[in-house]
């Protein structure tokens, strides 16, 4: 089968699907993270209030990050590409998806190895190390986790929803489907695309189109693969 002839499959990835890495997250039912509330750490406002501590939590975020390898699931999902035009549209900050071997990977959230400017969103730049306070950009302003925060827009929302929009099958994998924008994404595919939810505590149930599997992320990409198995058969 030749690349043009390939299904679109477009998965939406949550802090589920990092968990079983060892990727610790903040769940809505406490609004904690790492012991933080989540504002303190992860809003415009922490950043001005206390930038050393936002600064602080994010390299301990980092460092955190390089201790930790893609689980089953995700190497799953990066072998999809042998057989279908796979797009991963996650939640997730870390860099997971990528190092499993997945190919197009879009941020919604940003990404913990890059940091931006405070003066100049546009200036992006790969870092691997800790930011600390006094770290400027050339032009002179204080460096920043290139992170969406909460009250921040998502720019990728919209690059999102098109390719969304393009998919043939839609996978969803350990996300609470509470948190928008992206939990809108669902709203954006064709009636006839065929979407499956795997997450051990579903917040959707099965309808129509919509097959849940309510398992962890790499149980529930075990049953998926056989079931995709059984479609190209």
């Amino acid at each position: 089968m030749s690349q043009h002839e390939k299904k679109h499959i477009v998965v939406l990835t949550g802090a589920g699907m990092s968990a079983e890495s060892g990727v610790k997250t903040f769940r809505d039912h406490d609004g904690l993270w790492e012991g933080h509330d989540v504002m303190q750490v992860a809003s415009p406002e922490g950043f001005r209030k206390n930038p050393e501590l936002v600064l602080d939590f994010y390299n301990q975020r980092r460092r955190q990050l390089k201790e930790v390898e893609p689980n089953q699931a995700h190497r799953d999902l990066a072998a999809l590409e042998k057989d279908y035009k796979v797009t991963i549209i996650t939640q997730n900050v870390d860099d997971l998806h990528e190092r499993a071997g997945s190919t197009d990977v879009v941020h919604l959230h940003g990404e913990l190895l890059k940091i931006r400017s405070t003066g100049n969103p546009n200036d992006i730049k790969t870092w691997t190390e800790d930011i600390n306070l006094g770290d400027l950009c050339n032009e002179g302003y204080q460096l920043r986790p290139h992170i969406v925060w909460f009250g921040e827009d998502v720019p990728m929302i919209e690059t999102a929803v098109k390719i969304c929009y393009a998919s043939d099958i839609l996978i969803i994998i350990g996300t609470s489907m509470q948190m928008y924008p992206a939990a809108s994404l669902i709203n954006y595919v064709q009636p006839d695309t065929v979407i499956y939810y795997i997450d051990p505590r579903p917040a959707i149930s099965n309808d129509g189109n919509v097959n849940v599997i309510a398992k962890s992320a790499t149980e529930g990409m075990k049953d998926l693969l056989t079931i995709l198995k059984t479609d190209m058969i």
